[in-house]
């Protein structure tokens, strides 16, 4: 059997969807390019079942998330520990394992890290929306139905029986994010860095920030001590394209830290954080807190090595 239900959504929790690597390359016509907010826990958890990286997966946020297996696949949950169980027994994080029909996936107190990545074997099927499965809900396209997911919401799969001899897979401990609630994100200069005052590029890099509720996939809102602008600067710029890690800084002088969701800002951009760091943009939490550490472009391309390093890793271990 080819494609097969497989996957029945109880209740959706704060706010689950459907993601994959994201949309590349339509920035030029206003599509953001969505996607997994942490992009390293959901290319693991797909090596780990035996999928292509970029495979779809379902986002899980924070809390209440439950789903029933309707039918036999091999799974991996990474990314953050939000107390995940199966038929209320614990369900080891970073490893693959086998799942029934029936059997019952729920999550109850998160531990640490703000978003899960649910990976089956086979993939979640989808259509793809300009080369991408992942849901642009600002949009309404992508994903499942365009939208997130809601109760009684049932997510098909492509041939997860082949994906039988994934099972007890694990992705080692050192190669695993340490998530936290005190953060600090390593990030270059940005284009209107000399737009800010001296006393303000020194809070910024001193201050510890706190992450607002107001937090979404859009960006992560701080709150934390102002930074203003030079008097000679203008009072605004042009709307230009933005990427996501850029940290812009609106009227109130409160830092937001760009997601995936958006291609556009007519913000000053202080700084933007560095790639190796992205991922873990999408485990801040609210309440979390964040400081900044300013580094350079040649450090932050030998991180960046390290991420890559890291999957390329697995890929080789865990080759079919």
């Amino acid at each position: 059997m080819d494609r097969v239900d497989l996957l029945e959504i109880i209740a959706p929790g704060i706010l689950a969807s459907v993601q994959d690597t994201g949309r590349r390359g339509y920035g030029p016509i206003g599509v953001a390019p969505s996607g997994a907010a942490d992009g390293y826990a959901c290319r693991l958890g797909n090596l780990l079942v035996g999928n292509l990286e970029d495979a779809a997966v379902v986002e899980i946020t924070l809390m209440g998330f439950e789903a029933r297996f309707r039918y036999e696949a091999v799974v991996a949950l990474t990314g953050a520990d939000l107390g995940a169980g199966l038929n209320g027994d614990p369900l080891p994080m970073w490893t693959a394992v086998k799942v029934a029909p029936g059997d019952i996936l729920s999550f109850q107190t998160p531990v640490c890290g703000c978003r899960a990545y649910l990976a089956v074997g086979g993939g979640f099927s989808v259509p793809a929306v300009m080369g991408s499965r992942s849901t642009n809900t600002g949009a309404a396209f992508g994903g499942h139905d365009g939208r997130a997911l809601r109760a009684g919401d049932i997510l098909a799969g492509r041939r997860p029986e082949a994906h039988r001899h994934c099972a007890g897979r694990a992705i080692p401990a050192a190669l695993q994010p340490v998530y936290t609630t005190a953060w600090t994100l390593r990030v270059i200069p940005g284009p209107q860095a000399d737009q800010f005052t001296p006393a303000s590029h020194a809070r910024f890099y001193e201050a510890v920030y706190a992450v607002s509720e107001k937090s979404d996939r859009t960006g992560v809102r701080l709150e934390g001590p102002v930074l203003d602008k030079r008097p000679e600067a203008p009072d605004s710029i042009l709307s230009e394209g933005i990427i996501s890690g850029a940290i812009q800084v609106p009227g109130d002088g409160q830092p937001i830290i760009l997601l995936n969701e958006t291609v556009t800002g007519g913000y000053r951009k202080i700084a933007a954080v560095i790639a190796a760091d992205l991922p873990l943009l999408g485990q801040l939490a609210p309440g979390d807190t964040v400081r900044f550490q300013e580094t350079n472009i040649s450090e932050a391309v030998a991180l960046l090595r390290q991420v890559e390093a890291a999957v390329d890793w697995v890929r080789a271990r865990y080759a079919d």
